[in-house]
């Protein structure tokens, strides 16, 4: 599994022009899903990701996780990370899980932040959404459960 993580100060997702997910202040979590990934990938980037040392403490310092601050998570599925570019012009998406595997990894994902205790909220699977976010930094981070983009 692949994530973006960006800090926001708010985020929201809209499918069909209505807000379907709206958070505060915390992380906006793009999710993708590839061939080969399990739950154990899920439950993997779920603990990286509610964990990770990336919100400021008093001094400024990245010292704080998404559970010390009580932040709220938006999480929006996108395939679109396994897009392969490397021929031609025209991304191939073999690298990506077939919907149905992807949405229940995404799930998982999602029940895994929520079992540590982030309120979360999502997008619609597969659908085509307009994410409005106001990035907080900006902080972004790519994370892969295969050991790429840093994780």
């Amino acid at each position: 599994m692949r994530i973006v993580i960006q800090r926001v100060s708010q985020a929201s997702v809209r499918v069909e022009g209505k807000v379907r997910g709206k958070i505060g202040p915390g992380l906006l979590i793009l999710v993708g899903v590839g061939i080969g990934d399990t739950n154990q990938d899920a439950k993997y980037l779920a603990d990286k990701t509610v964990n990770l040392r990336i919100f400021p403490d008093k001094e400024e310092n990245m010292n704080l996780s998404l559970v010390d601050t009580g932040g709220e998570a938006l999480v929006v599925s996108q395939f679109t990370l396994y897009g392969d570019c490397r021929k031609g012009r025209r991304p191939s998406w073999h690298l990506a899980a077939p919907p149905e595997m992807g949405n229940q990894l995404y799930q998982e994902y999602c029940r895994y932040l929520g079992e540590q205790g982030i309120h979360v909220e999502t997008g619609v699977f597969g659908a085509m959404m307009a994410v409005e976010i106001h990035n907080d930094g900006p902080v972004t981070l790519v994370l892969d459960s295969k050991g790429c983009g840093g994780s």
